[in-house]
């Protein structure tokens, strides 16, 4: 198996259907979650919605990069979900992540193994490896906080 292809594994994993490292995924983890517990502060955290809406951001940001285009994602942004006020505005955003993360794991398959040591986009953001292995490590990061959210809000 390529390393594109493990990685594109790993990186499925984390987010629709993987049980190995954290024994959940994303998927698993918001299934049960309504868009009125998404949306429900707990303290100073963020919320369940806004940490949905934050991880599908750097994916649809690295997904625009993988197509061709410019890395125009920034960190002061990465949080500026619009406000949730029904179910199917909680559904849509769910469904966009599941969209979005299968479309980055097919376009990583479809690298060579050798794009992975290429630089990407700058020198100052490593390699295509070091971003995607951050990317996935962003993932289980933000996947323990709202698995903690959701123990904390029942």
């Amino acid at each position: 198996m390529s390393s594109t292809s493990q990685l594109a594994k790993r990186f499925r994993e984390v987010l629709l259907d993987g049980l190995w490292i954290a024994n959940t995924n994303f998927k698993d983890q918001l299934s049960d979650v309504t868009w009125q517990s998404a949306t429900t502060k707990v303290e100073s955290l963020n919320t369940i919605a806004m940490l949905t809406f934050h991880i599908d951001y750097y994916i649809a940001g690295l997904i625009h990069v993988f197509e061709g285009g410019d890395l125009e994602i920034r960190d002061q942004y990465s949080f500026d979900l619009p406000p949730l006020e029904s179910e199917e505005q909680w559904e849509n955003l769910k469904s966009k992540l599941w969209r979005d993360a299968e479309k980055f794991a097919t376009l990583l398959e479809q690298m060579p193994d050798s794009k992975m040591k290429e630089v990407f986009v700058d020198e100052k953001y490593g390699t295509y490896l070091r971003n995607i292995d951050g990317m996935i490590e962003h993932c289980y990061y933000h996947l323990g906080q709202i698995t903690l959210i959701k123990k904390l809000l029942n």
